[in-house]
């Protein structure tokens, strides 16, 4: 096995041109490898089987490594028996069926309900770009909308006299969405006195547009939803998806049930829209821990 390794470890520097910092991870990953197969009993790489690289990443987790380690691990090994087999010193690779460890998904950025009121006042709406920006950021925390869906949105979307907007979303399908009082006055405004400014022959078939009367871009909104974020000191990145986020976030915790908030966000599948659960949980433990006084602290 040692001469494998260091046939392995040639391969990578000279032929590969890896840098030494790699060549040394490799290194040390497959030497400790190497010494678990010596107390196996295993000196030959054909004497290695798919069960005894399941059980030494097995081994590994209990002797506490963490999961990105043990993935790391297995990619090593993955790559050397890879170069074996490409070098026909061995006829079978067995690592091909063996996985690796399944890392949880990072839970969604959310907002508080005060950054997003501050996001949401920063825009000057006295101003035509401020109105539309502000009339934009209204509708997409109200509704929860993907912002392809939200630039996209053209004008016979809305339904003012019953306060929906009708979506079309991923896979070409269409929802129906409640939009809120807040939201529906802005768009009113921003109708009336706003978008004629910039569209006056309305030309566009979006609701929102650019100083061109053209459709607004995603990445121009994007900018712009920074740039407010900062104004209003919130930290971090603040992309439109985190507004839906905080939009599907706070409705659970103001007692939304999982298969409305499925129907308004567009999920195909509910245990895509479970994930917000797991926020809520987070943020009620977080809270917990903070403000009681015998909370668990985190």
């Amino acid at each position: 096995m040692e001469s494998a390794i260091e046939g392995f470890m040639y391969y990578l520097k000279v032929e590969r041109n890896r840098s030494d910092n790699t060549v040394e991870s490799y290194s040390r990953d497959l030497v400790r490898f190497q010494k678990w197969l010596a107390d196996q009993g295993l000196d030959e790489p054909a004497q290695i089987g798919r069960t005894h690289v399941a059980d030494y990443l097995v081994h590994l987790d209990k002797e506490g490594l963490g999961l990105r380690s043990i993935a790391r691990a297995r990619t090593s090994i993955r790559q050397l028996f890879k170069f074996l087999v490409k070098e026909r010193l061995l006829e079978d690779d067995p690592t091909a069926l063996v996985d690796g460890p399944k890392f949880p998904a990072p839970l969604p950025t959310v907002l508080s309900e005060k950054q997003v009121e501050g996001i949401l006042a920063a825009p000057d709406r006295d101003t035509v770009l401020g109105l539309r920006d502000a009339a934009m950021i209204e509708i997409l925390y109200a509704c929860g909308l993907r912002v392809s869906e939200l630039v996209g949105l053209p004008i016979r979307g809305l339904d003012l006299s019953v306060g929906v907007v009708r979506v079309r979303g991923k896979g070409d399908k269409e929802r129906l969405v409640p939009i809120g009082d807040r939201a529906l006055d802005l768009i009113v405004r921003y109708a009336n006195e706003g978008r004629p400014v910039h569209d006056p022959q309305r030309r566009s078939p979006q609701l929102f547009v650019s100083r061109r009367g053209s459709a607004m871009t995603r990445q121009n909104f994007w900018q712009r939803l920074g740039k407010y974020a900062r104004q209003a000191g919130v930290r971090g990145k603040v992309s439109p998806h985190v507004l839906r986020h905080s939009f599907a976030t706070h409705l659970l915790e103001h007692g939304a049930d999982l298969r409305s908030l499925q129907a308004m966000l567009g999920h195909s599948d509910i245990t895509t829209t479970q994930i917000y659960t797991h926020v809520t949980q987070a943020r009620l433990a977080a809270l917990h821990s903070r403000y009681h006084p015998r909370g668990r602290k985190l």
